[in-house]
């Protein structure tokens, strides 16, 4: 047997398992992580691969309900809110959210700036990209842009290779 065929204990599958079973092997799992990356939608949609590996039909629905039902218990909770969003107890919730959301996107974006910051060109377009965010109006979308153009450029003229 080889050892991508070992099964492994699947965190991921927790909610349909226990995770001291053997509930997946890894080449289950690296198939099911295929499958969602060379198919359009939601990256979260492997949920759906997992629990057709693990239970078949049932598993997949497992896994599409589990993928869906958040967003279909919030839909109306928003309808409800925006009816209500002056109410204090309401903007103190949603500024609470808010916090939560910045804390995790900040969680996860220093791993990936220690992993994309590899050189001074790098450093400095992030600098200057964060730099124009918080003093300017400039959308966005100018900043990625100007931020890719300087990359390109610079890989171009041979000041840093394009691919590390």
């Amino acid at each position: 047997m080889d050892a991508r065929d070992q099964p492994i204990r699947a965190n991921i599958a927790a909610p349909l398992r226990s995770a001291t079973h053997h509930v997946l092997t890894d080449k289950q799992l690296n198939e099911a992580v295929v499958i969602t990356r060379s198919s359009p939608g939601p990256v979260g949609l492997y949920v759906v691969s997992v629990g057709y590996f693990v239970a078949g039909i049932p598993g997949a629905i497992a896994g599409w309900l589990a993928m869906v039902t958040p967003a279909g218990l919030i839909i109306p909770r928003v309808h409800l809110v925006g009816r209500r969003m002056e109410h204090p107890r309401v903007r103190s919730v949603l500024q609470t959210v808010v916090i939560a959301s910045a804390g995790l996107l900040l969680a996860a974006a220093i791993p990936l700036a220690r992993d994309g910051l590899t050189d001074p060109v790098t450093i400095v377009i992030a600098v200057v990209s964060l730099a124009l965010l918080f003093a300017t109006k400039l959308d966005t979308l100018w900043i990625i842009l100007g931020a890719a153009m300087t990359s390109l450029t610079t890989s171009a003229i041979g000041a840093v290779p394009l691919l590390h």
